[in-house]
């Protein structure tokens, strides 16, 4: 096969080159970077296409220290800032974002990871076993990696679902010959989070000269745990600057009323009138709650403990909690998850005359510890909760100094001395919740490549691709009711005097009820895949041949889900583990067809259009086709302009779908039926607004439909002088139908919007609501990507200089399409989804001279509005060092390489130079204790690292 025809007819696909193509990948619509990567990063016009990719090489990764595909994605200026990598997913999580154990996943301009596609030399692999829907890039071989393309625009024209943000395609090495060992370290100058690889690269065989070459890659990569304790910059008790925690489960017990018990904080000993409330502070009107003896006058204080401090009744709102302690679970967090990597390429390639034969097998053994706070333990009037009357007994032997100091300044208490004390703790002996995750995964493919009749060739491929995960109680979990026990009885002590120690007899008791390795659950993702494309010529125009791509795509997708690894009963006994056997499935499957066209029309000599159309069929869904058109033209050597418009859509994950429905009996006494109670709020002297408790139902909906998208791009590619070339490229993607999780206050204030979801009797009596899934919302994003390429000669070396930057024009959205679009939401701080930054770019610079190589890169992410506690939201404290924006967030990257001696290489590198610490932020979560005064969204932790890479070549 010549390679100037094979150049031209990848170009026509738009398809990522895989591994047997050994040339760049051709751009979706048109040619993309026609151009060999090696020796050269410079784009220059005539090799630029109709859409922007931009190439990293495997140069390019080595020389910034990354290891890993979720490292690699970070450094991206057009990558999103969600919820996506491990740090984020660190501590506790509710809901879907179960699925996240140990994965971590990109999401390009934002709009989510499932609107990503992920490939492998072109061609999918398996999402990850809990999730079923999105791909884990811890799976992704990246010792074995030539280079990654970046497809930064919508492609459901070629690739069909979930390339509505665009592509990464991950390319692998192929046709090498030779044996390589590599070692890598990345030390953090501050101690935790180190991380370390080494891998064997070895080949045989030449295509060209023995018509066949095998490849092995194995590697094995381990990045340490970082806590929260391990870094200054981790302190959530910073009143000043308007952030304090909001948990009074405390190393030492806060003592609670509650209206079941006895306790030390009952009015009498004989009337229940009152006793839920607590004690009257003395002077004021405010009844007490929530009180911690080492807050009490002339005790020893919250902070003698480590890791608490006074609550902020201030700027939480909160008077009753006046003699509070909090505890800042930020310390507990794992701010680096530990993960620990075995990935392993085997690759065989035949050369039969003009055609290509191979096989491919690709695997992954992936093992990360998820680590977040022990558990909080609170005494409960509930009969259903396993700590239902839970309380320290008057016998035990902290209770006397714990009555004593409080009766001291409640004495209206001293008549329940001898009575047991209901409390909430932190139980530090308990240690870290931990849950490991185990995910397997794999992929065989086999296919072939070569000429067909005439000038046209061929592609092809049969592959099947798993992910089977597994999540275990690794730690910190324990059976409740032999828990309980060993409180109620006196045996543990929530009391004590530094908060974490125990008797003998306490420690021992307590590994007795711990649930260590019982297992969580665990799922499976099946795909099978076959593929068929043709290219050629189909006849001559004036300005050049109308080249054509015809071709098909067989899939089936299988997701098996398994809540019920461990059996009902079992689970029940576990306290606060986060089981989900409602969504328990049995394999379920979708089977797609497509069938897609490509044609390229040089309309003239400077001027050429595409237009690509596929047509999916999914099983439930029905069919979808999906155009695309974009052009290219180039009035002058130094300019090409180009555009681009199609559509795009996302069909929903297997846990969107199927998840089990939950009903729950709403439990708050703050609801009202919205359309009697035109204030939506409880006053039940008002008709109509009476408190109402209905069912509320969650879980998966079969009924949901696709998202769908059309999208935009303009731009251009000017090159002044060869070396030198600047871009710049707009693009808007517009969604609609988005699958989103209205939150129930959400869909209760616009309650108008979605009538369905509110389900009544005949009477017109409100019974339920459907709070699952809804295709209803809307989103639009307005950005220009910018790019800088140039090189010159300087002394006996050579300079390059790059830029990939990324500024945000808009970023709204709304709940359903006939509703006001929002605010704009770029530069604000959200709780969940995409933080949107207005801009971010990465900036590089290397130098190159003789066996030295010298490169420095800046990293550089803009700052937002920041989060606001309820007392500066509402105006009641204005804390003096308080500021309203989170500051941008600058990072600088130094590497020097030297290759003087034979066979080996080195390269030793310092990240974050300057040791900056993530920016400020009062962001902090009271439902699930998420938040430590940084953003892991945005920033790194590790704090300054010495990285060094020795490479040698046996062969």
């Amino acid at each position: 096969m010549k390679m100037n025809r094979l150049v031209g007819q990848l170009a026509i696909l738009g398809l990522a080159a895989h591994a047997g193509a050994g040339m760049a990948q051709a751009e979706a619509g048109s040619q993309l970077e026609r151009v060999e990567i090696t020796g050269s990063s410079i784009k220059r016009v005539k090799d630029e296409g109709a859409l922007p990719v931009q190439v990293i090489t495997r140069k390019d990764i080595e020389r910034q220290g990354i290891v890993s595909a979720e490292q690699l994605i970070a450094t991206l200026s057009i990558n999103g800032n969600g919820m996506d990598n491990l740090a984020s997913n660190a501590d506790v999580a509710a809901g879907q974002a179960r699925g996240n154990n140990g994965a971590s996943s990109a999401n390009l301009r934002g709009q989510g990871a499932a609107s990503t596609l992920v490939l492998l030399n072109g061609r999918r692999v398996a999402a990850h076993g809990l999730n079923g829907g999105v791909v884990d890039l811890n799976s992704i071989p990246m010792s074995a990696i030539e280079r990654v393309e970046i497809l930064k625009d919508g492609a459901s024209a070629l690739y069909g679902t979930d390339a509505i943000a665009g592509v990464i395609n991950f390319i692998l090495r192929k046709n090498y010959s030779g044996l390589e060992a590599e070692t890598f370290a990345d030390i953090t100058e501050a101690g935790g989070g180190n991380i370390g690889r080494v891998k064997l690269t070895g080949g045989f065989g030449d295509l060209g000269a023995d018509k066949f070459n095998v490849l092995a890659s194995v590697s094995y990569s381990d990045a340490k745990l970082l806590r929260g304790d391990q870094r200054d910059f981790v302190n959530t008790f910073q009143p000043n600057r308007g952030l304090s925690v909001d948990t009074r489960g405390t190393p030492y017990a806060t003592v609670f009323a509650i209206s079941s018990l006895y306790n030390a904080l009952s009015r009498d000993n004989l009337s229940t009138a009152g006793r839920s409330t607590g004690p009257v502070q003395p002077g004021t009107s405010v009844a007490m709650n929530g009180i911690n003896a080492l807050d009490l006058p002339g005790q020893a204080g919250c902070s003698s403990i480590a890791g608490q401090a006074a609550y902020d009744e201030v700027l939480w709102s909160t008077p009753s909690a006046k003699w509070g302690c909090a505890w800042d679970t930020g310390r507990a967090a794992v701010l680096q998850q530990p993960v620990q990597s075995t990935n392993a390429v085997l690759r065989g390639t035949l050369a039969l005359a003009e055609h290509q034969v191979f096989a491919e097998f690709v695997g992954g053994h992936v093992v990360s510890s998820k680590s977040f706070s022990p558990s909080q333990i609170t005494s409960s009037t509930s009969t259903t909760n396993p700590f239902y009357n839970l309380a320290y007994p008057s016998t035990g032997e902290a209770y006397n100094s714990v009555f004593n100091a409080m009766a001291a300044v409640f004495p209206s208490i001293e008549a329940n001395r001898g009575q047991p004390l209901a409390l909430r703790w932190r139980c530090m002996p308990c240690g870290n919740r931990e849950i490991e995750t185990t995910a397997d995964t794999q992929r065989l493919l086999v296919g072939a490549e070569g000429p067909l009749a005439g000038a046209w060739d061929y592609r092809t491929g049969v592959s099947i691709a798993t992910s089977k995960t597994t999540s275990l109680l690794q730690h910190g979990y324990f059976y409740s009711k032999p828990f309980a026990a060993l409180i109620n009885n006196g045996t543990l002590n929530p009391f004590a005097a530094d908060g974490i120690s125990q008797s003998a007899t306490a420690l021992a008791a307590l590994d007795a009820v711990r649930a260590d390795g019982v297992t969580l659950y665990g799922g499976k993702y099946t795909l099978q895949q076959a593929d068929f494309t043709a290219s050629g010529p189909v006849m001559k125009l004036p300005a050049g041949d109308l080249m054509a791509a015809v071709g098909t795509d067989l899939r089936t997708e299988k997701y098996r889900f398994n809540g019920n690894a461990t059996d009902a009963a079992t689970q029940a006994t576990i306290f606060n583990a986060p089981f989900d056997s409602v969504n328990t499935l049995d394999t379920v499957k979708r089977d797609i067809k497509a069938v897609f066209v490509e044609l390229l029309v040089p309309v003239f000599k400077k001027l050429e259009a595409t237009v690509a159309v596929r047509r999916d069929d999914y099983t439930g869904f029905g069919a979808t086709t999906n155009p695309k058109f974009s052009l290219r033209y180039q009035p002058l050597d130094q300019l090409m302009v180009r555009a681009s418009a199609t559509r795009g859509f996302r069909v929903p994950t297997f846990n969107q779908l199927y998840n089990g429905i939950t009903e729950s009996t709403y439990a708050g006494k703050d609801l009202v039926d919205p359309l009697n109670c035109a204030g939506g709020v409880v006053d039940a002297t008002k008709p109509g607004c009476a408190a109402i408790t209905p069912t509320i139902l969650t879980g998966g909906k079969p009924a949901l439909g696709p998202e769908k998208s059309r999208q935009w791009s303009w731009g251009f590619v000017w090159s002044p002088r060869p070396e030198v070339t600047l871009g710049a490229d707009w693009w808007q993607i517009r969604k609609t139908g988005t699958i989103q999780a209205i939150s129930l206050t959400d869909m209760v204030k616009n309650f108008g919007l979605f009538p369905d979801n509110f389900l009544r009797d005949a009477s017109g009596t409100l019974l339920a609501i459907d709070n699952r899934n809804v295709n209803a919302g809307e989103t639009i994003t307005k950005g220009v990507d910018l790019s800088l390429r140039g090189t010159q000669k300087l002394g006996d070396g050579r300079l390059t200089v790059g830029l990939e930057g990324s500024y945000l024009l808009d970023k709204r959205s709304r709940l359903i399409t006939s509703a006001p679009m929002g605010a704009s939401e770029i530069g604000v701080f959200t709780r969940s989804g995409d933080l949107g930054l207005r801009w971010k770019h990465s900036l590089s610079g290397s130098y190159e001279e003789g066996v030295w190589g010298f490169a420095v890169i800046q990293r550089w992410r803009a700052g937002y509005k920041d989060a606001q506690l309820p007392g500066v939201a509402n105006g009641s404290v204005a804390p003096p060092d308080w500021r309203p924006n989170v500051a941008k967030y600058i990072t600088h990257d130094l590497s020097v390489s030297y290759r003087g001696i034979r066979n080996l290489g080195l390269t030793f590198g310092i990240k974050n130079l300057t040791n900056d610490d993530p920016p400020f932020s009062a962001a902090y979560d009271s439902n699930t204790g998420a938040g430590s005064s940084w953003e892991p969204r945005v920033a790194d932790p590790r704090g300054r690292s010495y990285t060094i890479t020795a490479s040698y070549k046996f062969l």
